[in-house]
């Protein structure tokens, strides 16, 4: 039997100690909501950095939701699965239907955890990724992307448990990767928590509204 995480926050608050030694550089702790919304809280905490949200969307396979296509992130990236979407033969009609219906739940979410705060300024700062898990590790691309037109000093991806596929993907496109367990056999994320329900928007806008230190974002 794998040894599981007790629920996201224990995740982090275990996910933060592997994460001291970026301490020292006054990094800025970018959360992919919701599930990644309480691991990142627990980093920032220890850290003593700021906790920002990230919204990135991933674009499901027509009747398979959760098998991902594709991810969208604020900024105007998209990444797409061009091999998947062949396989499957997923028509252009519909590829376009999904990202357009994620996109407007990214612009959605954009304005419910970002009305009224300006954005993070990432330039030249140490910029870490968290989300609760990488199955595909195509919404954390997006998200690396993302982060990357606002030319940050280095990005770190930060997960509890990620697929192997994934991870090695990633490391290809950030400069740090730091995984927590990488299992030969995967499964999905949930199995690696004893609690993995799902992380509702008051959770996210609770944990968002505690005490931060947004001043330290303008450098």
């Amino acid at each position: 039997m794998h040894q599981q995480f007790l629920d996201r926050r224990d995740a982090g608050r275990t996910l933060g100690q592997a994460l001291l030694p970026f301490s020292g550089e006054r990094p800025v702790v970018l959360a992919l909501p919701r599930g990644g919304v309480p691991v990142g809280y627990e980093i920032a905490r220890l850290l003593d950095a700021p906790l920002e949200v990230f919204i990135v969307r991933t674009i499901g396979v027509p009747g398979h939701r959760e098998l991902a296509m594709g991810a969208l992130a604020s900024g105007g990236i998209q990444v797409l699965d061009g091999d998947l979407i062949r396989q499957l033969r997923v028509p252009p009609r519909a590829v376009d239907a999904a990202i357009a219906k994620e996109m407007r739940e990214l612009a959605r979410r954009e304005e419910q955890y970002g009305a009224g705060h300006a954005p993070p300024v990432l330039r030249g700062r140490t910029v870490i990724l968290v989300d609760d898990g990488l199955t595909t590790g195509l919404t954390m691309r997006a998200a690396v992307r993302a982060a990357r037109k606002q030319q940050p000093a280095r990005i770190v991806v930060a997960t509890p448990v990620g697929s192997r596929p994934a991870i090695a993907m990633l490391e290809a496109e950030a400069d740090e990767v730091v995984c927590l367990r990488t299992p030969e056999a995967f499964g999905a994320v949930g199995v690696w928590y004893a609690r993995f329900g799902q992380t509702p928007d008051e959770e996210v806008r609770e944990l968002l509204g505690r005490p931060r230190v947004d001043e330290r974002l303008a450098g």
